[in-house]
């Protein structure tokens, strides 16, 4: 297979417009005769139907939720970037574009990128006209913070709530057309397998979560807007419902995955304190803004962070790292983090902590302006761990954050199903090997209101005498079969294990072979063991209760099921890649100080995989990266 990635023709700056130029189009009339499915309601998700919604077509909307407001877009919290120079501080949308880039180590296209970057203009003035209450200055200027990888101030927030206001906008916007009756929004649904008719996306399987009941829904197109796949780990900022099996299920009808080892580790999330909990809290990194990360000098020391001296702490990413300090990015942060928690100088109860320091800001600033920037991410530090980080430095540690990989898709965001379109966090554009912060929410906003709606219309364009999808089709029937089963055998297993304890030992296993660091050797002892887990899973599990019938138990075996599946290829990806790059660290490739060690000679492609089939090796189809605006260069934050 030759992977074609569709980037138009003509410079950098005009290409995006030379696409809008020649796209065809729907007319009204036509539009009304077409129907789409989005899969997902946080902000890519509910940002692309509400805007099909808008312009004529007819949209159904899914998601697992109770409610769409319930999407993890809401967990966002530090800002979304866009190059807007209000600070005048030279920023550009050419040196987002470079920013960006550069920290995805040169792995991901100059167009999707730079499109990112010319798309982000649009975007604030979209949110303030939707309400989105976004931090002012005193004469009522938007305000900017600073994110990790970046030297200006890019990133407009809502204090400490960024994702939770602008999927607010979302949704008031999607709710308006569901009131309309262009949308029509099935919450607690969660879709179990894609259906494709000749080739072409044609419509999905759900699960009525309420009920146990079974659905088919048809339409001329499908849109995944469903996410990452970082609560593979088990551990991770995510909440416990975010899941892969949506995108998963589509790779094994066609779709290829592009990536997939390419995990962001977040560097401030809160320290695991026992083997109880099923997540992690995320510190939002706009505190790096204002915060000295640093440890002891001394191992294993046990005094209060108040009663080490100045003189006895090691403000280590300032130290390596003096051009961009703690504003490093996050596979930096998070790598230089755990080199000092292994060395001996992790501190907390279980000594797998770093210190995040604000006395120095309050000293300076005050206590007031603290408080102003960031007060509900203290208040909510201060709710989980009873420590006031006013008075003592926060206790912060790397977790399993966010997927720079996910679905292939050509510059339409089109995957290689022809009519499935993924979105945000679900694809692999625009983010290369690594993200960095405050462009999630970006991505995910203008894939939804500003790209798809174009690159959806140039598809459909193609489909007005095609006529009504019929869910009678034998397509449907066999995948809804498929499903069934697959319910019925996971409910036969009758085992002696949870879903959790499976779920718990393959995160763990990832987390130690595939996660901040790799090695050839402990990557292939991975897949072995994930393998071995599988069967013993397919086994020894038990689900209780029956498929006909509200089944939490059940949701979580059928994604933990695709974890598996899912966790070998992270393991092949990552094997596969004898060089590092971004969060994709190799040991074996490294320079004598430590720093990731890339190979553009051998290694400057896209990583696509095929599903070869149960017990098939995944098939490795590169898309080479071709670099004409800047070339790549060695990544240094010093």
């Amino acid at each position: 297979m030759i992977l074609d990635s569709k980037i138009p023709q003509g410079p950098l700056e005009q290409k995006w417009d030379n696409y809008k130029k020649k796209a065809k189009l729907v007319n009204p009339a036509n539009r009304k005769k077409l129907d789409v499915i989005v899969v997902g309601t946080g902000l890519a998700g509910s940002s692309i139907a509400a805007s099909l919604g808008e312009m004529g077509y007819n949209v159904k909307s899914f998601c697992f939720q109770d409610s769409p407001r319930r999407a993890h877009s809401v967990a966002a919290q530090g800002g979304v970037n866009a190059a807007k120079n209000y600070k005048n501080d030279g920023d550009s949308v050419y040196r987002m574009f470079v920013d960006t880039l550069k920290g995805g180590d040169f792995r991901a296209r100059e167009a999707n990128v730079y499109r990112m970057a010319e798309c982000s203009l649009n975007l604030i003035d979209q949110s303030v006209a939707q309400g989105v209450p976004f931090g002012r200055e005193y004469g009522g200027y938007l305000n900017n913070r600073s994110f990790g990888g970046v030297q200006v101030s890019r990133t407009f927030y809502a204090r400490g709530q960024t994702g939770q206001q602008l999927l607010l906008g979302a949704y008031q916007a999607l709710m308006r057309q569901v009131g309309k009756g262009s949308v029509q929004l099935f919450s607690r649904h969660e879709m179990l397998d894609l259906v494709t008719i000749d080739g072409k996306a044609r419509g999905i399987i759900v699960r009525n979560l309420d009920t146990g009941e079974i659905e088919r829904h048809a339409a001329h197109a499908v849109i995944l807007a469903t996410g990452g796949y970082g609560k593979i780990y088990y551990l991770s900022t995510l909440a416990m419902g975010c899941n892969g099996s949506a995108i998963w299920r589509a790779h094994k009808k066609g779709a290829l995955m592009a990536s997939p080892s390419w995990i962001q580790v977040h560097p401030t999330s809160l320290p695991q304190s026992g083997d109880y909990q099923s997540k992690l809290t995320l510190m939002s990194e706009s505190l790096r803004n204002d915060g000295r990360i640093w440890v002891p000098l001394k191992k294993d020391e046990n005094r209060p962070p108040n009663d080490i001296p100045e003189s006895e702490r090691d403000y280590y990413l300032e130290r390596r790292y003096p051009a961009f300090g703690n504003l490093a990015p996050r596979d930096i942060s998070s790598r230089a983090a755990k080199e000092r928690i292994d060395a001996g100088f992790g501190i907390g109860p279980l000594k797998n902590a770093v210190y995040l320091d604000f006395s120095k800001a309050i000293k300076e600033q005050g206590k007031d302006k603290i408080q102003e920037k960031y007060g509900n991410l203290f208040d909510m530090y201060l709710k989980i761990t009873g420590y006031d980080a006013y008075k003592e430095p926060m206790m912060i540690s790397p977790s399993a954050h966010f997927s720079m990989g996910g679905l292939w898709v050509d510059y339409e965001l089109m995957t290689t199903v022809p009519g499935l379109f993924a979105l945000g966090e679900a694809n692999f554009a625009d983010h290369g090997a690594n993200r960095l912060g405050a462009n999630s929410l970006l991505q995910a906003s203008v894939d939804g209101y500003f790209i798809a709606p174009y690159t959806i219309a140039n598809y459909l364009a193609n489909e007005i005498h095609t006529g009504k999808i019929s869910p009678d089709a034998p397509e449907f029937e066999k995948a809804e079969n498929a499903v069934k089963n697959q319910i019925q055998d996971l409910i036969n297993i009758k085992g002696t294990k949870t879903v959790d304890y499976f779920h718990k030992t393959l995160g763990k296993l990832l987390y130690d072979y595939c996660g901040l660091a790799r090695t050839e050797e402990g990557l292939k002892y991975a897949i072995q063991e994930i393998r071995k887990l599988k069967q013993e899973f397919h086994k020894e599990v038990r689900v209780s209760g029956q498929g006909d019938t509200m089944n939490t138990e059940l949701e979580k075996a059928g994604r933990v099921a695709d974890y598996f599946e899912i966790g070998e290829l992270m393991c092949y990806d990552a094997l596969t890649r004898n060089e590092s790059c971004g969060a994709h660290f190799r040991e074996e490739y490294q320079t004598p100080d430590g720093e990731a060690l890339r190979n553009d000679t051998d290694y400057q492609f896209i990583s696509a995989w095929a599903w070869t089939g149960e017990n098939g090796e995944p098939e490795l189809i590169k898309e080479p990266l071709i670099f004409e605006e800047i070339q790549p260069t060695v990544r240094s934050y010093k």
